[in-house]
């Protein structure tokens, strides 16, 4: 209802004192006159009790207004904060890409607290884990840096570039505190990878020795705990060795038991949002990028999320998420982490807001 404040004292603004009648100078008139009913005096004792009622109504009413003024004054709630993490041979900073997403969000949502992990003192060594540290101690270091961080008390939102993804998985379900509201994971690949067909930019030399390497042995122990891309390596060929030493993908996909703590924290996701490059020449096979591999035995065919014992056993609890809703798989025309800005608004933004 619309307050009307004309008729009543404002809080805190004092009334103007009525100006004196100058009875001496008024015409003659008779005391049926219009103004002599003008000048007559009035009793002071009735304006003193209309006085004391107005200011007795106006102190009852104050809390309330002052309850409603408060609402009105009451500042917008602003966005969750973003917690980024960069994909294999990346940095969190730099201009071209992390460091360009970083400014885009923070321009598209004034106020949001955005979070760039690095992994490492400097840029370099950031990059350089990338490809060498192992995943669970670059887990365990994430972990740490977010429950040192107070903007993240309440909760954030999670947005991993390709194996970024992954590894922000791995923290939402092994640290849930502070807890993670959204996983998007951009070009992430959750069953693994078999395979590296072309590596970004200025890395395919290490790229190339990337492949020797885990030609020669992914599953060995050494290579296991010194080669990050290892750690996600999936050979349908060679189902049970993945499975007995992978000592990252299989232990985040419940490959060796179910761990049911692995289960719950995952579940407690508001959504888990996965994004395919629909012409991904990097990511073998693409189809990991929503939750899909090759069928076990043969690295030709693939088989969707659904199709797989990880999601018909529920070892994660992605059915009972699916059927909740909770899973958004989305597409997007290009290459590995091409995408445009009028699509990341559209499309991911939402998610963030």
């Amino acid at each position: 209802m619309e307050q009307r404040w004309d008729s009543n004292p404002r809080p805190g603004r004092e009334l103007p004192l009525p100006r004196p009648l100058l009875i001496d100078h008024a015409p003659s008139a008779g005391p049926s006159s219009d103004w002599s009913r003008l000048t007559r005096p009035r009793p002071r004792c009735r304006g003193r009790v209309m006085w004391s009622v107005k200011m007795a109504a106006l102190r009852a009413a104050m809390p309330v207004l002052l309850l409603l003024l408060g609402l009105c004054l009451e500042p917008a709630a602003t966005a969750a904060p973003l917690v980024i993490w960069h994909g294999m041979g990346d940095s969190c900073c730099n201009p071209m890409s992390m460091g360009y997403v970083q400014k885009m969000v923070e321009k598209k949502i004034p106020g949001i607290y955005v979070l760039s992990l690095k992994i490492g003192s400097n840029l370099i060594q950031d990059m350089e884990n990338s490809f060498f540290m192992n995943v669970n101690d670059q887990v365990r270091e994430v972990c740490s840096q977010l429950a040192a961080d107070p903007h993240l008390k309440g909760g954030y939102n999670a947005m991993g570039f390709s194996q970024g993804g992954q590894f922000l998985r791995a923290v939402a379900q092994r640290c849930p505190s502070p807890p993670m509201l959204n996983l998007i994971s951009i070009g992430g690949q959750h069953q693994g990878v078999y395979g590296f067909p072309r590596c970004p930019g200025e890395s395919s030399h290490i790229c190339d020795w990337i492949r020797k390497t885990l030609d020669l042995g992914a599953y060995t122990q050494a290579v296991q705990e010194h080669l990050v891309q290892a750690e996600y390596w999936h050979d349908p060929l060679k189902e049970e060795d993945y499975r007995k030493n992978s000592i990252f993908l299989a232990d985040i996909n419940q490959e060796r038991g179910i761990n049911e703590t692995y289960k719950k924290n995952l579940m407690a996701l508001k959504k888990f949002v996965m994004v395919k490059f629909l012409n991904d020449t990097m990511v073998d096979p693409p189809a990991s990028e929503w939750f899909g591999f090759y069928r076990s035995g043969q690295a030709k065919e693939t088989v969707p999320l659904q199709e797989t014992s990880l999601y018909k056993e529920d070892r994660l609890g992605l059915q009972e998420m699916d059927k909740a809703g909770k899973l958004v798989f989305l597409g997007v025309k290009g290459d590995h982490l091409h995408f445009s800005e009028e699509w990341f608004d559209t499309t991911i933004l939402p998610f963030l807001q």
